[in-house]
């Protein structure tokens, strides 16, 4: 198995256990479990193949859809165990986050060639599984927190695709660009990380600009 496929797989896994993760702290059911698991394992790959008129990924391999299973069941009984769920989801997160990222960005590049459609299709495959988990589990957005999250992910994507493309070996691009993703997301949760937020100019309110 290629290192592309196993970060896939990885990925799955852990924006999976992030899913679960997030519905253990709603505290609902095991089909709750399952449905949280799957929409934010698979969702920002989903999104990626129907963006790129690709058959969608779990659809023609159904493991995919197991291993979300698999991660719902495996958090659902040993959720309580851990003693921050919220730290927990946030740490799997960012490891899923850099999986995506560079997994995003290969298939992007390998169906189009494009390196701009390449960071583009990393970015989408990394947030938005957890966007989705976010607003479906009602949880504060990660778009919304302060802490850098999709720049971690243009990070890793624009790694990977910039070494593939000056023909760097494969593993070296791959180990890159999740290094640098999961590096730019684990500042920014260690750190606290931000870029300086917008604030309006003496005299007007935002819903003052037209």
């Amino acid at each position: 198995m290629n290192p592309i496929a196993l970060l896939d797989y990885a990925g799955v896994a852990v924006f999976a256990a992030t899913g679960a993760l997030a519905a253990s702290r709603k505290q609902l059911d095991i089909i709750g479990f399952l449905f949280l698991a799957s929409v934010t394992g698979i969702g920002g790959g989903t999104l990626r193949d129907v963006i790129l008129n690709l058959p969608v990924f779990w659809v023609a391999n159904s493991s995919y859809v197991l291993i979300c299973a698999a991660a719902a069941v495996l958090v659902f009984f040993a959720a309580h165990r851990m003693e921050s769920r919220w730290k927990w989801l946030l740490w799997l997160d960012a490891i899923g986050l850099a999986a995506f990222s560079v997994m995003g960005a290969a298939k992007g590049l390998a169906i189009t060639g494009s390196p701009v459609v390449s960071v583009i299709t990393g970015v989408l495959t990394a947030t938005s599984g957890g966007i989705l988990r976010d607003l479906l589990a009602g949880e504060p957005s990660v778009l919304l927190r302060p802490e850098i999250y999709v720049t971690a992910a243009l990070t890793g994507a624009a790694i990977f695709t910039a070494g593939d493309v000056t023909g760097l070996p494969p593993i070296v691009s791959e180990l890159a660009g999740f290094a640098a993703a999961f590096a730019v997301r684990g500042g920014a949760l260690r750190f606290g990380w931000t870029f300086p937020a917008y604030k309006s100019r003496p005299g007007r309110r935002p819903e003052d600009i037209p």
